[in-house]
């Protein structure tokens, strides 16, 4: 394979656009809600809004706020804004990241500084959470030196309390949990993590990244929910992503500290370089000042009217789609989500979920998979409304069709946030992943294909193949046992 390189000369405007709509055409098709999750639109005016708005900035640069004093503005406007619709007292301050596991690295790092500070130095910080907590919190503490202690959640899949006090000690710099959490879009108990974070003196961060610009507007709808945000004392930051249901380009987020006693430790000061002071709010030097602009401008164009009517038609979708999956027979909900996120599971032993997967996947659909217990994730907004009768004769017809064919197995494909790739089996050790990684980012990225590791005529591919199946269908006993000890 030849190696791609920069052309000897500037190729014409208009073939190298046409290159790239091409390439465009083998992506998922968000925009008529055949994607549940990744992107988040809000109708083409919108879109075009983004766009404008966005290009209006796409060459400023945030790391010099006094050079683009517009910048800093509408930067602190966004945190404005967003403290207080998340109930933020008046000393609420924070910054805007590229997106959630920015802003909870974030706050992790600024956790840790600010024990640093206020003590003697622990040989090793600890972050109590729930094992429903988002991966990104694991990735931060792997870069800042914690170690997290993962408590296992209750038959409703939210944090346990109990647990989480017992796990608390001397060590402990930070709290963590979730409103809500992704795989089954259930708010943890916040109210009483804040107590138990003021009885212990620690930092309490809640991740409210892919809910925190849709529960304000549910719970001014009259839908009940536990109080989830700065209302509780104990809660000290929260991040949100605007480029979820914010509806702002990637990559968008906010992490918001109670005051600037939390939010100075996420600074980064380095005063000895020969080109100047160095002075970094955030995780990146450069920051763009586009995605900055563009969810000004979603903020200001959506408003809270806007809101409230995206977060109705979402909700009307959601509890559609869950009335559409229990009535199917086989198949059952995992969890009673708070907001506008499903997860459905099989209660058909005989029916194989990532089967059925693959089956809407045939039909056009991008799927969600998820594991322990094996199950499918949809992140419903107002775009789904029109789709959401369409998916459930599809689902319908896909459970049909693998209970009536028992010979049919899935391809093989894991689950994996954030990724549409397919992987051999689900029972993928850690290596097999990177292996996964390597080709996606190595020298031949552009034409590796993840479905095909595993599946090739080595020795490793063999073993996959006939390892791989028997694997899945012990790896399925073992969450449904699982799942028999947590509803006792």
């Amino acid at each position: 394979m030849t190696r791609a390189a920069i052309p000897t000369t500037g190729e014409d405007h208009g073939e190298i656009l046409a290159s790239m709509k091409s390439m465009r055409g083998q992506d998922a098709d968000w925009k008529h809600g055949r994607t549940w999750s990744l992107v988040y639109f809000a109708g083409d005016a919108h879109h075009q809004l983004l766009q404008d708005s966005h290009n209006m900035f796409f060459a400023e640069n945030a790391l010099n706020p006094m050079a683009f004093k517009s910048i800093k503005r509408m930067e602190a406007e966004v945190i404005a804004m967003s403290a207080s619709m998340l109930h933020g007292p008046d000393d609420a301050c924070g910054t805007m990241t590229t997106g959630g596991t920015e802003s909870i690295l974030m706050a992790v790092k600024a956790a840790r500084n600010r024990a640093r500070a206020r003590g003697p130095k622990t040989q090793r910080p600890e972050i109590v959470a729930p094992s429903t907590a988002h991966p990104a919190l694991i990735k931060a503490a792997h870069y800042f030196g914690l170690h997290v202690r993962k408590i296992p959640v209750g038959p409703d899949y939210r944090a346990d309390v109990r647990a989480m006090r017992k796990a608390m000690n001397k060590n402990t710099v930070l709290l963590f949990a979730s409103a809500p959490q992704y795989p089954h879009g259930v708010i943890d108990p916040i109210d009483e993590l804040g107590r138990l974070a003021l009885e212990w003196g620690v930092p309490f961060h809640v991740d409210a990244c892919i809910g925190g610009f849709v529960l304000p507007w549910i719970e001014k709808l009259g839908h009940a929910l536990p109080t989830f945000d700065f209302r509780v004392p104990g809660v000290t930051s929260m991040s949100a992503d605007l480029h979820k249901y914010g509806f702002a380009v990637k990559g968008a987020s906010v992490v918001i500290y109670r005051d600037m006693s939390y939010l100075e430790h996420q600074f980064f000061v380095e005063t000895d370089f020969p080109g100047g002071v160095y002075a970094s709010p955030t995780m990146t030097g450069t920051r763009g000042g586009g995605p900055i602009a563009a969810a000004w401008a979603a903020l200001h164009a959506v408003g809270e009217d806007g809101f409230m009517e995206h977060t109705r038609i979402a909700m009307d979708a959601a509890q559609r789609l869950q009335q559409g999956i229990v009535a199917i027979p086989e198949l059952q909900l995992v969890g009673k989500p708070d907001a506008t996120l499903v997860a459905w599971c099989a209660r058909d032993r005989a029916v194989d979920i990532y089967a059925v997967a693959d089956r809407l996947e045939d039909a056009g659909w991008s799927v969600d998979r998820q594991h322990r217990p094996a199950c499918i994730h949809h992140t419903v907004t107002s775009n789904h409304a029109t789709v959401v009768d369409e998916y459930l004769a599809d689902l319908r017809d896909a459970v049909a069709f693998v209970k009536s064919h028992p010979e049919v197995s899935a391809r093989g494909n894991a689950a994996m946030y954030g990724m549409m790739a397919k992987i051999p089996f689900r029972g993928m050790v850690k290596q097999g992943v990177v292996q996964v990684l390597r080709g996606m980012y190595g020298p031949d990225a552009a034409t590796f294909d993840p479905t095909k590791v595993g599946q090739d005529d080595g020795v490793m591919g063999k073993v996959m193949d006939v390892v791989g199946p028997t694997l899945n269908k012990v790896l399925d006993q073992v969450d449904r046992m699982r799942d028999a000890v947590r509803s006792r």
